[in-house]
């Protein structure tokens, strides 16, 4: 059921209020059908995509993970992460009934009546680790995106269970922990490159100590050529697995300014490279750039897991890596500092690993 509240196109004041306050967010808006887009999410030209820079003959490895023992996979995977910082994989164990209800789950949690979703919203949820919200960081914003989300930071199964909106908590929760073993192979190949022999408790720490699951709607949209879904930007992550819907938007930075869309293959997970890893890697696997497109025609869902340091950790060039000589490029930084600055500000491309370099 569409809103009924009655709101100007022009009247930017009673659209921020009515998105972002009310909690209707743009999903209100887009079943308003309104016949354009309204001036507050107007990108500037530069922050829209352009159709001449996008190219169809690239396309980011899809990995098969059945074969991981063997080298030549290993070898790929970590190719992947120096050249592209982006990849999929296919055959890696979450069963395909799990990505598809945590999908499910996730057109639930949107359908909600705004009166329901504002509950969670920054100023009225119980709880620091369960955020609805729209766009990025809009008081930093000057164009808003055209997305609504649900950030569900872990903590513990128990905190989850008793604080996680219950028409998506056990479906998220389970994506998450069958995701697990992928995420540890995966980190398994990626530091055995970086000459680190074992995770133990001190590198897992470093490595996977917090985790947060993002439940991210893109509603149709009047004039998608005008604005985004997500700016561009890299993750803070150490790794980022995101499930993709089938409708598609996602690009990433290619060379020489082009962009590369990552086509939804059902079944497989989309990996990324985050900051915290560039900065641990000293720069040898790559976080990369990469931007969502707003769509005219079909609500878009998309379901990513930040795998991250734990906020007090202290991440920087690995020690494994500097004993052989190598200089550093990156400071020591507070893994909290540093998320702090990325989301204190607009999307801005790659501009916050600058934060962390020598």
């Amino acid at each position: 059921m569409a809103p009924t509240v009655v709101v100007s196109a022009t009247n930017s004041w009673d659209i921020t209020d009515f998105v972002v306050n009310q909690g209707h967010g743009v999903k209100g808006l887009s079943e308003m059908k309104l016949p354009s887009l309204p001036k507050h999410f107007i990108q500037p030209p530069e922050e829209r995509i352009d159709a001449s820079k996008v190219v169809c003959e690239e396309c980011i490895p899809v990995i098969d993970m059945a074969g991981l023992d063997d080298p030549k996979v290993a070898e790929l995977i970590c190719d992947a992460a120096e050249k592209w910082g982006f990849f999929q994989v296919v055959n890696h164990g979450v069963p395909i009934g799990v990505l598809e209800d945590v999908k499910e789950a996730t057109h639930r949690f949107f359908a909600l009546p705004g009166e329901e979703k504002k509950k969670y919203s920054k100023e009225n949820s119980n709880s620091n680790s369960v955020r609805f919200g729209t766009s990025f960081t809009p008081q930093a914003e000057k164009s808003l995106e055209w997305k609504d989300y649900l950030s569900l930071f872990y903590v513990s199964e128990d905190e989850a269970s008793a604080l996680w909106p219950s028409v998506c908590k056990d479906q998220a929760l389970e994506y998450m922990k069958r995701s697990e073993l992928v995420i540890r192979q995966l980190l398994d190949v990626l530091m055995r490159r970086l000459n680190v022999k074992e995770i133990d408790e001190k590198k897992e720490s470093l490595l996977m100590g917090s985790m947060r699951i993002n439940l991210n709607y893109y509603p149709i949209c009047p004039n998608p050529e005008l604005t985004v879904g997500v700016g561009r930007h890299s993750d803070v992550s150490t790794l980022t697995v995101l499930l993709q819907d089938d409708i598609g938007g996602l690009y990433v930075k290619g060379v020489h300014d082009t962009w590369v869309h990552v086509p939804p293959i059902r079944g497989s997970l989309v990996i990324n490279i985050g900051d915290a890893l560039q900065i641990m890697s000293n720069g040898r696997y790559k976080s990369v750039e990469h931007r969502v497109i707003a769509n005219g025609s079909s609500n878009r869902v998309s379901v990513p897991i930040f795998v991250n340091p734990r906020p007090s950790e202290v991440i920087g060039p690995l020690p494994e890596l500097l004993e052989g000589g190598e200089e550093p490029l990156y400071k020591q930084v507070l893994y909290s500092d540093y998320v702090k600055h990325f989301f204190r500000k607009a999307h801005d491309g790659k501009n916050t690993v600058e934060f962390a370099k020598i």
